[in-house]
């Protein structure tokens, strides 16, 4: 069995699992994903990394995301029996959300009560984004969900195995770039560039990801491509990205946005992967 995402995810890369798997080679010393958000593309590998005991890498910038995958992975039981308590019901939603509210925040509650309310907010929350205001406070509002399903055991306990031999990190993408070497592969899905001025998802995290970023990654590719580590990366199909990685392989491929609320406006739109294999 294929293992697949505990988590909704804005941006996910599911859909476009066809086109990167192709591009995967065969042997590599390590995997390493430095904006790991739902995960798809590491559990769509996960099988093939266990098989041949890879080690493997996983990053991301949001606290809390970095927090949940850690205690799925070490906590899993415990994660199941919490999620079970919870309730489908807009007030209660809003106060598990309004808990960065409080005093204290979300410091006061344990790695595992906030792995609980993680979850939770994505499972019904709208659209399953994850977003925060200015002040780092959670303001998706409640999802038009009729029964959704707040714990899947076969999925979590599946997540949990895959990260078997898999190190997760909290640290920028810089920081975790830093420690590729040689023969290693890395997947990269930032934030892409926009398409328009209001397609730019920057409420990820209070700093948002702008053009400064994106320069800075494709920089880093580059030094990271000096070093003899093999990358795949994907992002927006348009001039300016195409030159900031040109000299490296770039595939035009075919994805359906899914931020809309409007699901028969989620119309395929065009994007790249980059190689520099």
């Amino acid at each position: 069995m294929i293992n697949k995402p505990f988590l909704k995810w804005v941006g996910g890369k599911r859909q476009l699992l066809a086109d990167i798997a192709p591009l995967v080679p065969d042997q590599f010393t390590r995997y390493i994903e430095p904006f790991v958000g739902g995960g798809a593309v590491f559990f769509h590998l996960s099988e093939q990394l266990n098989d041949k005991k890879t080690p493997s890498l996983i990053n991301d910038i949001n606290p809390e995301l970095v927090n949940c995958y850690q205690m799925v992975k070490a906590q899993t039981d415990e994660l199941i029996e919490l999620l079970k308590t919870h309730q489908h019901d807009k007030d209660y939603y809003l106060e598990i959300r309004n808990l960065d509210r409080q005093e204290g925040g979300l410091a006061k509650l344990t790695p595992l009560q906030r792995a609980s309310r993680f979850l939770y907010l994505n499972r019904t929350g709208f659209n399953g984004m994850y977003r925060v205001n200015s002040k780092g406070l959670n303001n998706v509002p409640f999802g038009r969900y009729t029964n959704p399903s707040l714990v899947n055991e076969e999925v979590l306990r599946a997540a949990a195995r895959a990260l078997r031999f898999t190190e997760i990190q909290n640290k920028t993408f810089e920081a975790c770039l830093e420690q590729a070497e040689e023969g290693d592969l890395i997947y990269l899905d930032p934030p892409y560039v926009p398409l328009n001025h209001t397609s730019y998802f920057t409420s990820y995290m209070t700093d948002g990801f702008g053009m400064a970023d994106q320069n800075r990654l494709a920089e880093l590719v580059r030094e990271v491509d000096n070093r003899g580590v093999k990358f795949i990366a994907s992002n927006a199909c348009m001039p300016i990205v195409k030159q900031m990685y040109s000299g490296f392989r770039q595939i035009e491929v075919k994805a359906k946005r899914t931020i809309n609320a409007n699901g028969k406006k989620r119309q395929p739109v065009s994007e790249l992967l980059i190689t520099n294999m």
